[in-house]
């Protein structure tokens, strides 16, 4: 026996939006709970905003393409060789064992996006995001194929043809092309990428290469050709915690309603004043240029990326209609509100919560920086040979064996020196000089003797001395023990 429908509402899916359906004085009420995509075609828009943002997506490219082909000491600049577990960077090699510089470097950056969100809103979403920069890319790429915004609109709605076919197929095969050259150049950062190419070409690609590329490959495809916005609004969790680093002093993309309402079409000779009408013509550019399909004029809404492509497009029709640019700019809700004078806007950014944003990420980078810099290029790990604790010689001293595993982390080969101390004079035999080349660890054979009679029986304490012989500036001191019976 069927029910009423009750108050908590009864939900029916049948292939279009999920909707709600509420009871309303004896008729039903349907709200959608999710709206099908609607495919957005991004208007070109040219300004300063936009200058700006090619600038970012070239220059970003031009390193993220351009760095595994540059050449250091002879070998790859920009390499993170996880089989041999060395990362360089230039003339920098990092180990495992520096990976408290990696954590650091996750640090600043955190604490970099905390900084220029509460200064500039999303920032870096609308101008050095991956998903953005590639994003773009491909929007070039498809303006250049099927034509402006409004040629695209008409091909997508013709009847399957040659000229459409071919068209698609053309757009599709630039993006995959580039898409699989992301992952290729992706890869190059793990593998040479001389060596990567090589196997391209030869066909002998190994499996987890293969595997990355395509997968970087696709990625880069389905995000930057297909998701496009969606990524931005349901997939980051920038978008959503946003909210929690902005204040009424941050600089964001703003609609100046006050000056804009009430909106309307109206000839360019017609003063707006005369028709009670503010200096939004109501043209829609603002819309047409967003890359997530937003209305700025309804306010901030976390799909706003900062592209500001919204602020070109309206300047371009506030030059041609004779108005004042700056209907949509950047400002911050204390301005736009009158709660705070246009000319404060650099005395606000200078708030407390910046000076603390910025104060704590001073001393990080500073300490990071510190901290790369003293950086001991040289380590050793001592262990005792557990085969036979100690042993007595032909003169009577004891001697105890150890093995030095030593760490050049230099590109040059160094030769190092070696002494103990203890409460005693010890002599230090090596089976072989430490020799180490560059960027390599090699482990040596260190025996170490001492008269018997002046130690105390079972373990003291020594300490390895490591010098560079051709810079005394490489030293290494570590810890260990000398056992006597």
């Amino acid at each position: 026996m069927a029910s009423e429908p009750s108050d908590a509402s009864a939900m029916a899916h049948s292939g279009n939006p999920l909707k709600v359906v509420r009871p309303l004085a004896g008729q039903a009420s349907e709200q959608d709970l999710y709206a099908i995509r609607q495919k957005i075609y991004p208007r070109a828009v040219h300004g300063w905003f936009a200058a700006w943002r090619t600038a970012l997506v070239l220059a970003t490219q031009l390193v993220f393409y351009g760095l595994p082909w540059l050449t250091w000491n002879g070998r790859q600049a920009v390499l993170f060789d996880l089989v041999e577990r060395k990362f360089y960077i230039f003339g920098l090699v990092l180990w495992p064992q520096d990976f408290i510089f990696l954590t650091g470097l996750l640090v600043i950056s955190a604490l970099a996006l905390f900084l220029f969100t509460a200064v500039g809103g999303r920032l870096w979403c609308g101008y050095a995001c991956p998903q953005t920069v590639y994003t773009e890319i491909f929007l070039w790429i498809e303006r250049m194929v099927e034509g402006d915004r409004l040629q695209q609109m008409r091909l997508d709605k013709q009847p399957l043809g040659a000229r459409k076919v071919g068209l698609k197929v053309l757009k599709h095969a630039l993006w995959i092309a580039l898409a699989l050259w992301t992952g290729f150049t992706f890869v190059g950062f793990f593998t040479p990428i001389h060596v990567l190419l090589a196997e391209v070409r030869s066909f002998a690609l190994g499996p987890w290469e293969s595997f990355w590329i395509l997968f970087y490959g696709f990625a880069t495809y389905g995000n930057a050709g297909w998701m496009r916005e969606q990524v931005c609004e349901y997939m980051c969790p920038y978008a959503r915690f946003q909210g929690v680093m902005f204040d009424r002093d941050t600089l964001t993309v703003t609609y100046d309603a006050a000056r804009g309402e009430p909106r309307g079409a109206r000839a360019r000779s017609i003063d707006p004043k005369s028709k009670g009408l503010g200096a939004c013509v109501d043209c829609g550019i603002c819309v047409q240029v967003c890359p997530t399909g937003i209305d700025i004029r309804k306010g901030l809404q976390y799909e706003c990326i900062g592209c500001a492509a919204c602020i070109d497009g309206c300047n371009q029709v506030m030059d041609k209609m004779g108005y004042a640019r700056g209907l949509i700019r950047y400002s911050t809700e204390n301005i736009v509100s009158g709660a705070v004078a246009a000319d404060q806007v650099v005395k606000r950014v200078f708030r407390p919560r910046v000076l603390i944003y910025g104060s704590v990420l001073s001393i990080i980078v500073v300490a990071w920086v510190a901290g790369l810099a003293m950086r001991t290029p040289l380590k050793v790990n001592i262990i005792r040979d557990r085969t036979t604790l100690v042993r007595e010689v032909e003169d009577g001293r004891l001697e105890n064996v150890y093995r030095l595993q030593v760490m050049n982390a230099q590109e040059r080969a160094h030769r190092y020196q070696v002494s103990v101390t203890g409460a005693v004079p010890m002599e230090v035999i090596l089976d072989a000089p430490l020799q180490v080349p560059g960027a390599a660890t090699l482990t040596f054979s260190v025996r170490v003797r001492a008269p018997g009679e002046t130690l105390k029986r079972g373990s003291n304490p020594v300490q390895f001395h490591l010098t560079a012989v051709d810079d005394a500036a490489i030293a290494a001191h570590e810890k260990s023990v000398f056992f006597a019976r």
